[in-house]
């Protein structure tokens, strides 16, 4: 069966950030209507403690698309010309399982990570936010400030990074590729005060953000933490906001942001008030008032990267982009 096969470069350049942010918008309202399949992600630790390797499988019924992503995250990568995130995605026809379809994940999982925070910051921000503090400086910080500069007009980026070395080079290409000009910070407070946008795209494992920092009617996009016990919020935002996720499933396994604070006695299962689809489809306010701050908590779902992947398909298919390779899979 022809196997169509799309790298970095090619993904990249047939996902530009505007278009993956509609993409997503579609998919978040498909999966709160039921319309998505997909289990919890299974999560195999690499010797030595080296990295994860994670399986996330998908089925999307408008359109009808099905794949896995398969994804390892290497730490280590940080600082290399590797990213930190490496893996496939790949698509089968969902009529007869076949394959037809592997590409890069890495540029994936940048892009649609960011768009999801994109479409999370349009349905839940002030009209009015303009001043970003994007706190981390690795893939997804550039990929942030991209989908931000999409959704709301900035008039002021600050950022902040434990690495000065790498925040420089966000800095710099900040400046060269989008003509933005980012202040670093010497603390993640100086990043966030008085910001009324905030992007968390680190891999902290304990808070980096306090809710005496976070001024009134800020929106937080909460992306860096995976997993059960690592968080970006301290508690008392997490109080103070109103919690919306990317799938509630989801949250509750592995949203260490959400699982501490109620592990504290903080918070219960009823402080999320629902999905971003919901958001989309009008069955939950986004932002009640002006004043309040709201929190998007991303982890990253398989019908995202699917629906992505999807999305590249087609356009290659239409512009003949990518090799094109015969991987059998006939009946002998």
């Amino acid at each position: 069966m022809p196997v169509r096969i799309l790298n970095q470069h090619e993904v990249t350049s047939l996902l530009p950030m505007g278009e993956c942010i509609s993409v997503m918008d579609t998919v978040l309202r498909t999966l709160s209507s039921g319309g998505a399949t997909l289990p919890l992600r299974t999560m195999l630790r690499v010797p030595d403690g080296r990295g994860i390797f994670g399986i996330m499988p998908a089925h999307l019924v408008a359109p009808e698309a099905l794949g896995l992503k398969a994804i390892l995250v290497f730490p280590g990568n940080d600082g290399t010309p590797l990213d930190s995130h490496q893996g496939l995605v790949l698509l089968f026809d969902p009529r007869t399982g076949a394959p037809i379809a592997v590409m890069d994940a890495s540029s994936i999982t940048a892009i649609r990570t960011a768009a999801v925070s994109g479409v999370a910051t349009q349905a839940m921000a002030r009209e009015d936010a303009g001043d970003l503090a994007i706190l981390g400086s690795g893939v997804q910080a550039r990929t942030h400030l991209q989908a931000m500069a999409e959704v709301r007009p900035l008039r002021r980026v600050r950022a902040w990074s434990r690495h000065a070395g790498r925040l420089g080079e966000f800095v710099a290409w900040a400046k060269r590729i989008m003509g933005v000009v980012v202040e670093p910070t010497p603390g993640s407070k100086e990043a966030v005060s008085g910001a009324d946008i905030i992007c968390t795209t680190t891999a902290a494992s304990v808070p980096i953000v306090m809710s005496q920092w976070v001024r009134d009617g800020a929106h937080i996009n909460a992306v860096g933490s995976s997993n059960r016990t690592a968080r970006e919020l301290d508690t008392a935002t997490v109080v103070r906001g109103r919690l919306v996720v990317d799938r509630v499933e989801s949250a509750l396994a592995e949203a260490g942001d959400f699982l501490v604070p109620r592990g504290e006695g903080a918070i219960t299962d009823a402080h999320i008030k629902g999905e971003l689809g919901d958001v989309l489809l009008g069955r939950v306010q986004g932002r009640v008032h002006s004043n309040e701050v709201t929190i998007f908590k991303s982890l990253g779902l398989a019908v995202e990267d699917v629906a992505a992947a999807h999305h590249v398909l087609e356009k290659a298919e239409a512009a003949g982009v990518g090799v094109v390779m015969d991987l059998g899979g006939l009946r002998s």
